[in-house]
C-alpha cells in the first residue's frame, strides 16, 4: 500500500513547475544534511579518503554541494514523469554525438560507460537525439515492484529501452544478429557482489573492486566503447559529452579497458566532486589477500 502511495505521490508532484520543486528540492537539503544527516558518516568517510590532499573545511564544501545537489537529483527525476521532449532537449543538451554516428555509419553497434554521476537519469533521453540506433539502457531491478514499474515507466518515456543486467548479454546478441544498432549505457562504478571480487584497482586513492561485464562484453563482439560525461552548466541544466576509449577492444590486454574507462570516470568525478553519488557505500570490501 505505502508503495502505491508514494507513486501516486511522486505523479502529483512531478507536475509542480520546476521553481516550485527546487524549492521543494532545498527543504529536502535541510532535512537531509541538518535535520536527519543522511549518511553524513559515509559521504564523509569516502570524501576524506578519496581526496586525503583536502582539508577538512574543503571536505565540508563539497559535502555540502553534494548533498544540495542530490535534493536537486531526486525532484529532477520526479520531473521526468511530465516533461515534454522540447523541455528534456532543452534542459539535457547532448553534445558531439557525431562520435557514437561515426560508429553507427560504419555498422557498427556502441557500448557507452557512465557513473552515477550528474543526473544519469536524464541520459534516458539520449534517444530525442538518435533516432538511428537503440539506446538501451542496462538497469538492476528493484525489489518492490511497484517503485520498479515507476522506475521503468521514467526511464523509457523518451525512448530508451530498459534492459535487466542479467539479460544484457541474450539482448546483445539478438541486437548482434539481428544486425540492429544499439548504444548500450552500463553504470561502470556499481559495486561487485561478493561473488564478483575478480578484479581490482586504484580508484580515487583507494584499492576499489571493478566489474568486467563491461569489457566482456565489449570485447566479446568488439564493440567500440565511450565514455559519457554528465556536465552540470546550472541547476537543472546539463550537457553531455562523449568521449572515445577504444575503437576495437580485442585489441587490449585484460583488464585495460576497466582500467581505462575506470580512470576516465576519475577524472570527471576529481574536477567536481560534488555530482557523484558520494553516499554510495562504494568500499565495503576489501581486497582478498589471494587477489
Amino acid at each position: 500500500m505505502f508503495s502505491y502511495v508514494l507513486y501516486g505521490l511522486i505523479w502529483v508532484i512531478s507536475y509542480l513547475p520546476f521553481r516550485v520543486l527546487y524549492w521543494l528540492a532545498d527543504v529536502n537539503y535541510v532535512l537531509l544534511y541538518h535535520v536527519v544527516r543522511y549518511r553524513r558518516g559515509v559521504v564523509r568517510e569516502n570524501l576524506c579518503r578519496s581526496f586525503p590532499e583536502k582539508t577538512l573545511r574543503e571536505i565540508r564544501g563539497i559535502e555540502k554541494k553534494y548533498y544540495r545537489h542530490m535534493a536537486d537529483l531526486t525532484v529532477e527525476s520526479y520531473k521526468l514523469w511530465h516533461m515534454s521532449e522540447r523541455e528534456m532537449r532543452r534542459r539535457c543538451v547532448f553534445r558531439n554525438t557525431e562520435l557514437p554516428r561515426r560508429y553507427f555509419a560504419e555498422g557498427r553497434s556502441v557500448i557507452g560507460v557512465l557513473g552515477h554521476y550528474g543526473n544519469w537519469e536524464w541520459l534516458s533521453s539520449f534517444s530525442l537525439w538518435e533516432n538511428e540506433a537503440d539506446f538501451l539502457v542496462l538497469y538492476k531491478p528493484i525489489h518492490d515492484k511497484v517503485i520498479n514499474e515507476m522506475t521503468y515507466v521514467t526511464r523509457s518515456r523518451f525512448g530508451a529501452i530498459p534492459v535487466d543486467k542479467k539479460d544484457a548479454l541474450r539482448v546483445i546478441a539478438r541486437y548482434q544478429s539481428e544486425g540492429k544498432l544499439f548504444l548500450a549505457g552500463f553504470i561502470g562504478d556499481q559495486t561487485p557482489n561478493r561473488a564478483n571480487l575478480n578484479f581490482w584497482m586504484e580508484f580515487l586513492n583507494q584499492d576499489t573492486p571493478v566489474l568486467l561485464g563491461t569489457e566482456r562484453i565489449a570485447t566479446k563482439y568488439d564493440l567500440p566503447v565511450v565514455s559519457v560525461r554528465m556536465r552540470k552548466v546550472r541547476r537543472g541544466f546539463y550537457e553531455v559529452e562523449f568521449v572515445d576509449v577504444c575503437a576495437h577492444p580485442r585489441e587490449l590486454e585484460p583488464g585495460e579497458l576497466t582500467r581505462m574507462h575506470t580512470r576516465l570516470l576519475e577524472s570527471f568525478i576529481r574536477e567536481e566532486p560534488e555530482y557523484w553519488l558520494w553516499s554510495h557505500r562504494r568500499w565495503k570490501h576489501r581486497r582478498p589477500e589471494n587477489k
